[in-house]
């Protein structure tokens, strides 16, 4: 199955819930730029590209069940979730269960130790921090400890128009950081 079909599914899925699909798809959209921007191999982009699009499949379950979309009770919830979803889609049972883990550990900052689980953290705090106005200082906060990627690192500065550190500044008068800077 491809892409666009697991994104059409997911958003039928969810059942009208706007703020879930535009979230899904904003998550999805910043994922697969860190990914080819950090380079990584077709096959782990495709399923970083799965796991984006369904990172938060338990959401709706978790409000019902749970009376909020704790982060915990998302990644316990997503496993059976997202593995009954991909089921029958065609996407092998090696990326079934690469997906199933990167859903349950996508609220987990600890112990990362891939590039897709990496760069889903990185592109759903990005798209969380644009929902929920994250302050500047919680933006350098997580830079500072849980960003690894130069391209997620620079598209969430990008995003928030906040500086680099003043080493990590590269001349461009395209940023518009530091046109402001100036």
């Amino acid at each position: 199955m491809t892409i666009s079909r697991i994104m059409e599914k997911m958003i039928a899925f969810s059942e009208g819930n706007i703020h879930d699909i535009d979230h899904f798809i904003r998550v999805w959209t910043y994922a697969r730029i860190i990914g080819e921007l950090e380079n990584i191999d077709d096959e782990t982009l495709f399923i970083l590209e799965i796991a984006a699009i369904t990172h938060d499949i338990a959401c709706p379950l978790c409000r019902e069940k749970y009376g909020n979309t704790n982060g915990k009770y998302q990644e316990e919830e997503g496993i059976p979730l997202v593995k009954k979803f991909l089921s029958g889609t065609g996407v092998s049972e090696a990326q079934i269960e690469r997906v199933a883990f990167l859903v349950g550990h996508h609220h987990t900052f600890t112990g990362i130790d891939s590039a897709d689980w990496q760069i889903l953290v990185e592109a759903d705090y990005i798209a969380n921090a644009t929902e929920k106005g994250c302050s500047e200082q919680s933006i350098n906060n997580f830079i500072q400890k849980i960003m690894k990627t130069e391209s997620g690192k620079r598209i969430l500065q990008s995003v928030f128009c906040i500086c680099a550190e003043e080493d990590d500044i590269v001349e461009d008068i395209h940023d518009p950081c530091l046109r402001f800077q100036r």
